[in-house]
Order: structure tokens, then sequence, then C-alpha cells
């Protein structure tokens, strides 16, 4: 096993040091379910979470846990294979990453200042009717990553072949909608 993980119970942590005691408590509790395969893995930045930890893998065998999406229902999620292997990939990826960071806008209630988007959600209706959401805040923030654990890596897999991976976030949808009564 790798030196900066630990294990604690059926709990595997890539946060060696940085991981408050609450989220250590509550994977371990969730690790102790019937129907978890394997360890639950906690990720560097893994944190409490309403229903479950934020942050961490579960796996399961037989059951679907959606109070595990917690306050990230809404965020999205995608591995995408390219048709690039490393060798089409300049030496350094500071141009890319620069580009990647002017045109995808991260952070709390960072956005476009672009309305284009707009269009594209005005035919979406009310959908989320119990929960007001002001869509000139959704134009603005869609296409974009949030904050926390969101993100986008560009990365190889054992073939060589370059993936795109991203995590975006869900602009408070989730954490409206575990609160919501």
């Amino acid at each position: 096993m790798e030196t900066n993980v630990r294990k604690i119970g059926n709990v595997l942590s890539w946060g060696v040091d940085g991981i408050d005691e609450k989220a250590i408590e509550q994977s371990e509790i969730a690790a102790k379910l019937p129907f978890i395969e394997g360890h639950l893995a906690l990720m560097p930045d893994a944190h409490w979470g309403l229903g479950a930890t934020v942050g961490s893998v579960i796996p399961t065998r037989g059951a679907i846990i959606p109070a595990a999406v917690g306050v990230d229902i809404g965020c999205g999620m995608i591995a995408a294979e390219t048709m690039l292997t490393s060798s089409d990939l300049p030496d350094s990826l500071d141009d890319l990453l620069d580009d990647i960071s002017k045109k995808v806008p991260a952070g709390v209630g960072q956005g476009h200042d672009d309305y284009r988007v707009a269009k594209t959600l005005h035919g979406l209706g009310s959908w989320v009717a119990p929960i007001k959401v002001k869509q000139n805040k959704a134009a603005r923030q869609m296409g974009t990553l949030g904050s926390g654990n969101h993100f986008i890596e560009v990365c190889l897999d054992e073939r060589d072949v370059v993936w795109v991976v991203l995590h975006s976030g869900s602009r408070g949808i989730g954490n409206m909608l575990a609160r919501y009564q």
C-alpha cells in the first residue's frame, strides 16, 4: 500500500493529515454498511457532508444510496477518451492549462459574462418548481467548474491514450434540495 494512504477500518484515506474527524467518523459508519463492496475511499479534499462524506468513493453491491450523492446532486462528471496519445501532446501543458482557465471559469460565483446560454435555459420550463433558481445565475454559470472538488484534468490511460476528465459543480442546487422541506 502507498505510504501516503492511511487505512482506518474499512476506509482508505488519501488525505492522511488533512481530513477532519467528523468526516472520518461519517465514512467509518458508511463503510460498515452490509452492502459495501471492498473499501470506502476518501480523497485528499474529503469533508463531512449531508448524507455522506463529500469526496468519498462508496462501492456498493446490490444497493444504490441516493444520500451518498448528498449536496453534489446536480454536479456533472465525465471521462472522455480522445483520439490523441501522449506523443500528440506538447512538452509543456502550460499553454493548454492557461487556455482552459480563460475559457472555463472556476470558483465560487464565477461565471461567463456572455449570456448566450440563456436561450438554452429558456426552454427548460419549471422542472425546478419548488426551488427558486434565478435564470441569470444559471445562464452565467453554465459551462463553469464551480469550487471545491471540481476540476478539469488531462490524463493518460495505460494505453497512452489522452483522456479529459471533468467534475463540474451543482451551484448549490444539491444543497437546496438536501435542505428542502
